[in-house]
């Protein structure tokens, strides 16, 4: 009996981190889905089914120890642009099958994607890209809580003209309703800044129900939620008729979704857990939004914020997830009715605190103080979703991210490298680096990247400038950075040695890889150079040059001639 007793402890034991972060998850989550579900313009329960069917079949099938499946902010403003457009007239029952059809449609190409296996997507919008995208996220939500918290009420029609209208309703504000705003929004972002993970929203949903019950805020005209079904989801078919006019968008929601959930288990994951696998996470995503179209759940992805709350509290599995899950199948059988009286603007509240995080000044200060063709992406990406709306603005950032790769691939750097004066250290000439020194006649010039047909010619008018610059006896192509050269650029790079060689200087190559060595062996150019014109390094260029050239001026001169660089190149 003792040993028994030992290990029936043991599992308790093993259970009980797993247990709090759960529970503690829950009081975090469950507000949370509510609030999303409202942004989406569905009934709060749809954030419940969410928190509920797929955050059970992430957590049977993910990879991530930790990461908790449901609603996202992101996800919450993508569905509602998109079910408007599908129900332009907002009758529950038709918002109910497009939300079905959505997250379906969501489910059905992420499996897909898992299936073809292009887990290689989750890197396919650019970090700076997806700081803008998200920043304008952020701010389209909190400009679309805005009359909730106020009690007005607008006809959308834009972000810019949005505005407009609010300020020409302000005069109509329900005072009533702006007092329990600004207390939730002063409750919330207090305790988030004195005790941050902490079941803040829970506190607020419960004091909003509270004051509501309390003050009998329906007779007063204070937006509720209203009734809520109780007991479990029921089954939602999707709708066919509406499968192409929401295709689109679940494309660019099935793309946010997988997004965020890599990022966020990648950015959970610790050394000793199992890595995330981007393949095996389309699957997971993919059927966990399958399985909760059936059930009246929306679009659903891995949250970051959430997940923070499991990890924080010393949640070690997915038991977590699954005891979240529970909490949320419990709220749904014994608390709907009370959440009916929960006031619409506590809600709104809860989404604007958990929303402005997406805005990040100090991520755009960080992206230029680096880069700044990259913050001008970011700044772009944000624009873009203002101006053309969150689900364009999706397909700004792709394009955006496909725009900032193809510059950077057409447009490599070419060093000139140098060397310190008085160490044996080779690097790119730079203002940094204004004592470097180049020994005469001998130019070695460094492309990086992989050379091919978009570059070639960039790459060609480069070296060619700085040869007509420096005039060098020899020039010495340190192709120890270029990982590939294609057929075009491999012709390039036989008419430049052409070209130099008319023009009077000598063309050597140094440091090619195995894949670069045979092309240039099989087109015939390591014939022409000969075993004298290859070599290791740069180093062995140089050992070289100055034997075969210095030593001869030596004896004229008795002193080794070098110059300081005199090129405007950064490395």
């Amino acid at each position: 009996m003792k040993p028994a007793t030992r290990q029936t402890q043991t599992a308790a034991d093993r259970l009980k981190p797993d247990l709090v972060a759960g529970l503690t998850a829950a009081t975090v989550v469950l507000p949370k889905a509510m609030a999303y579900a409202t942004v989406a313009g569905l009934g709060v329960a749809a954030g419940l089914y969410t928190a509920f069917v797929p955050m059970v079949v992430y957590a049977l099938l993910g990879t991530s120890r930790v990461l908790s499946v449901s609603s996202t902010t992101t996800l919450a403003i993508l569905a509602s642009t998109q079910l408007a457009v599908a129900v332009p007239d907002g009758d529950p029952g038709k918002l109910a099958a497009a939300a079905a059809t959505l997250a379906a449609l969501t489910g059905v190409l992420l499996l897909l994607a898992s299936a073809l296996r292009l887990g290689f997507i989750a890197n396919f919008i650019s970090a700076p890209v997806l700081t803008g995208f998200k920043a304008g996220i952020g701010l389209v939500i909190v400009l679309d809580q805005v009359p909730k918290l106020l009690g007005i009420h607008i006809t959308k029609q834009g972000f810019f003209r949005d505005i407009l209208s609010i300020a020409h309703h302000v005069p109509d504000t329900s005072l009533i309703t702006l007092a329990i705003a600004v207390a939730t929004l002063l409750l919330l972002a207090g305790m988030e800044r004195r005790w941050p993970h902490s079941p803040a929203p829970l506190i607020a949903v419960g004091g909003g129900i509270a004051v509501s019950w309390i003050l009998g805020l329906q007779a007063l005209n204070v937006g509720t939620v209203g009734l809520i079904p109780q007991g479990l989801p029921s089954l939602t078919l999707p709708d066919p008729g509406l499968v192409w006019i929401l295709l689109p968008g679940a494309l660019g929601i099935a793309l946010m979704s997988f997004t965020e959930t890599v990022s966020a288990g990648r950015a959970f994951a610790v050394s000793s857990e199992p890595p995330i696998k981007a393949n095996r996470e389309l699957l997971a995503t993919g059927a966990a939004n399958l399985a909760g179209a059936f059930f009246g759940a929306m679009p659903a992805g891995g949250g970051t914020s959430q997940t923070a709350v499991v990890r924080a509290v010393g949640g070690r599995t997915q038991k977590a997830s699954l005891i979240t899950a529970a909490a949320a199948l419990a709220t749904m059988l014994v608390l709907a009715p009370l959440l009916g009286l929960l006031p619409q603007a506590v809600l709104a509240a809860v989404v604007i605190i958990y929303s402005v995080g997406l805005i990040q000044p100090a991520e755009f200060a960080a992206i230029r103080k680096v880069r700044m063709m990259e913050f001008r992406w970011a700044v772009a990406a944000f624009a873009g979703v203002l101006i053309f709306g969150t689900l364009n603005g999706i397909v700004v950032a792709i394009i955006l991210s496909l725009i900032s790769l193809s510059n950077q691939a057409a447009n490599p750097k070419v060093y000139v490298i140098g060397r310190k004066r008085g160490a044996d250290v080779l690097r790119p000439q730079s203002p940094e680096h204004p004592d470097d020194e180049t020994i005469e006649g001998l130019l070695i010039l460094r492309p990086e990247g992989r050379l091919f047909f978009a570059n070639a010619q960039q790459v060609a008018d480069r070296i060619r400038a700085l040869i007509a610059h420096h005039r060098p006896r020899v020039v010495a192509l340190d192709m120890s950075r270029v990982v590939d050269i294609e057929y075009s650029a491999l012709q390039m790079l036989i008419e430049s040695e052409r070209r130099a060689t008319e023009e009077g200087a000598t063309v050597w190559l140094a440091g090619l890889g195995p894949g670069v060595m045979e092309c240039v062996k099989t087109s015939g150019l390591a014939d022409r150079l000969g075993g004298e014109r290859l070599f290791s390094n740069a180093r062995a260029v140089i050992r070289h040059y100055e034997e075969r050239f210095l030593n001869v001026s030596n004896e004229n001169s008795n002193e080794t001639k070098t110059k300081s660089g005199d090129t405007n190149l950064r490395s």
